[in-house]
């Protein structure tokens, strides 16, 4: 069974990490894209593609459904009443190392501002946060490359326990 993800984008302004998240999230298996925010969507208001979020994404913004919402707090308590974990990538003293986070529910990953991150509102209302550690001198990565490490690790992990389970009934 394939692990279900979501991903919400609030307040990511750039265009090109828009559409560099939603080709990650078409090859990672990501389900939806819910933009929040400033988060610019694939169609601008008078319904037309936006050439700059096409340009990265590369046709994932045709393939991966997504949706506008006027509010985050909105769609983290509808999925989080329908069995979601929700889960805030962010550098936060609550937040764990990515790689020791496991869940076999629905997950909703959360990626915010370029700068800024995500809101203190927001992270309050996240189940769970989680960070990639830095070695270096510089205290974050692009919000794109971010989302390419968490969507990834969380389908490999997925995958990785459906072949172990697989292999158990087998043997």
């Amino acid at each position: 069974m394939k692990q279900r993800i979501a991903v919400l984008l609030h307040n990511v302004r750039s265009t090109h990490n828009v559409g560099s998240i939603f080709r990650t999230s078409e090859a990672a298996g990501v389900e939806k894209i819910y933009l929040s925010g400033y988060t610019p969507t694939p169609r601008d208001r008078f319904g037309r593609a936006r050439k700059d979020i096409a340009k990265t994404a590369l046709g994932a913004e045709k393939i991966v459904p997504w949706e506008r919402i006027a509010s985050p707090a909105k769609i983290i308590k509808k999925l989080g009443m329908e069995g979601w974990t929700i889960v805030g990538a962010e550098q936060d003293k609550r937040a764990i190392d990515y790689r020791k986070y496991k869940s076999r529910r629905p997950t909703l990953f959360i990626f915010g501002n370029e700068v800024k991150g995500i809101p203190k509102s927001v992270r309050d209302a996240c189940g769970a946060l989680i960070e990639i550690p830095m070695h270096g001198r510089k205290e974050s990565l692009n919000v794109s490359v971010a989302a390419g490490i968490i969507l990834f690790t969380a389908m490999r992990r997925c995958t990785h326990e459906r072949t172990q389970i697989h292999a158990d009934i087998s043997a």
